[in-house]
């Protein structure tokens, strides 16, 4: 159960970071003129808090007691976002290195402290 609760710790902590850079994404998006481009990095932004939300709750109610459908959820959810994250931003070279790496870390260690929790179940 410890290592289920060590998972469900770093994903709100990923969870805290992505509603930081969602933040500055919107910052960011307001720093340009109106058009399309404005509107697809507000949408970015949006997305991102949402993704950020929802694997804060999800590791605040489920993961925190080991819940098999929490860990799953949190596990695609946040796959997902930080796999575009290093496909499309950080392999690139758009963000540093550090910080932009602390999103996927803090990512595979809460896999594997959740799934190490969900194995000794």
């Amino acid at each position: 159960m410890k290592y289920a609760k060590i998972g469900a710790i770093l994903y709100v902590i990923w969870g805290l970071l992505h509603v930081k850079a969602a933040y500055d994404e919107f910052l960011l998006g307001a720093s340009i003129d109106s058009g399309l481009i404005h509107g697809k990095i507000n949408q970015g932004a949006w997305d991102l808090l949402f993704f950020a939300l929802a694997s804060i709750v999800i590791a605040v109610f489920f993961n925190w007691r080991n819940d098999v459908t929490g860990y799953r959820i949190n596990l695609v959810l946040v796959s997902a976002a930080d796999i575009g994250f290093i496909i499309f931003v950080l392999i690139p070279g758009y963000v540093a290195f550090f910080p932009g790496i602390l999103g996927p870390v803090f990512w595979i260690s809460a896999a594997v402290f959740s799934s190490i929790g969900n194995k000794l179940r």
